[in-house]
């Protein structure tokens, strides 16, 4: 047996299912967005919105770091990878992210920069050690879950007096993000999105805790339920959110007891801390710029920001028109709104970023829904 069978009984499932049915009031509409989108590749790859009432909407939200990084940061990487005194490192879902003009890292490695995908920051460090006369560059990118791990090579970095490593830093904080949806329903021609609750993302809780979301529910009036990533665990959140709703409570829940507490891991906070400080605003995919939303290094490790050291300059950079990566990550609209989906966007060519990453909203249809939906149509 493995461990996670437990979380994916297909009989306690259509249990659970029974149950929200009972639950959800048929004269009112709950839509809840799921923030992350290891919970959207759950309900994709499980099918559970077949399973829920017709008035409960599942809403996917912003879902990865990848998707919502802006087309300009991809572009600032590329130029920095061109330089002949340049190394940089990247984790793999990075790579075939769409910069402007058809360019990609992928590209760029194809005609000669010298990009090497790594599996963790100590691959960076190793390359750095090996390569003394070069410059090696981290890209950092990553919710509150995968900040921890970059603050520690920095620190390693300085330990090792490591003259020649830096980080181009992309950390983004998901609590302001969700502020941001919430203040800003609509935003330019995107279309309006309402939502009655979130389930939170499990990952980066099991780093900050559940408390930073008790700002939502007490401000907001919006429930949160922190959810694990398996079936059952998804099926219970969403029924802690209906009950929530039918009775006019906006707390927050803890599903995903198993992994996440109040407060967090705070060895892995006080890393964060120590390493890094807040951006004024930082653009995201699909938001624009969010306030308070990214990370930077702090002032006395400076010397290891590449932004800096390279004077990198901002690039601000429209997305694709035809593609509507935008409205998805807003959850105004599906993957299945966009004209390019299937057809030009596909994930061996990918025009947008929520195709690219394997948590992608795009994707995850791509893969697990497709085929069911053309199933659907041609029984209607």
């Amino acid at each position: 047996m493995k461990y996670a069978d437990e979380f994916r009984d297909k009989a306690i499932a259509l249990g659970l299912a029974k149950t929200i049915h009972a639950a959800a009031d048929p004269e009112r509409s709950y839509r809840f967005m799921e923030f992350c989108g290891g919970h959207t590749h759950a309900i994709s790859r499980y099918g559970l919105e077949d399973i829920l009432p017709s008035n409960v909407r599942m809403i996917h939200g912003p879902g990865c770091p990848v998707c919502v990084l802006p087309v300009g940061r991809i572009d600032m990487a590329i130029r920095l990878a061109e330089r002949p005194d340049v190394i940089l490192c990247v984790y793999g879902d990075l790579m075939r992210v769409p910069a402007s003009q058809g360019a990609s890292l992928l590209k760029a490695k194809a005609g000669g920069a010298d990009i090497r995908m790594v599996y963790s920051t100590i691959d960076t460090i190793r390359i750095a050690e090996e390569n003394p006369a070069r410059e090696v560059v981290f890209f950092a990118i990553g919710f509150e879950t995968t900040a921890p791990p970059t603050a520690v090579m920095v620190r390693l970095a300085e330990k090792k007096q490591l003259s020649n490593f830096s980080v181009f830093c992309n950390h983004v904080l998901t609590p302001p993000a969700m502020q941001n949806i919430l203040e800003s329903p609509d935003i330019g021609n995107i279309g309006h999105v309402e939502i009655d609750g979130f389930v939170g993302p499990g990952h980066v809780s099991t780093i900050i805790g559940t408390a930073p979301y008790e700002f939502f529910a007490e401000e907001f009036g919006k429930p949160v339920v922190i959810a694990g990533f398996e079936p059952l665990d998804m099926m219970q959140a969403i029924l802690m959110l209906v009950r929530q709703v039918n009775e006019h409570r906006h707390e927050v829940e803890n599903q995903y007891r198993r992994a996440v507490t109040r407060d967090g891991n705070p060895r892995a906070k006080e890393e964060i801390s120590d390493i890094f400080e807040l951006r004024d605003r930082f653009e995201w995919r699909g938001l624009g710029e969010v306030p308070y939303s990214g990370l930077k290094l702090k002032r006395a490790h400076r010397i290891h920001d590449a932004e800096l050291r390279f004077d990198m300059r901002e690039l601000w950079v429209a997305d694709n028109r035809a593609c509507e990566c935008g409205a998805i990550l807003r959850g105004a609209k599906k993957p299945v709104d966009c004209k390019l989906f299937g057809t030009v966007c596909t994930p061996e060519m990918p025009v947008g970023s929520c195709m690219v990453s394997s948590e992608g909203a795009c994707a995850a249809h791509w893969t697990y829904r497709r085929f069911r939906d053309q199933e659907q149509r041609g029984a209607s």
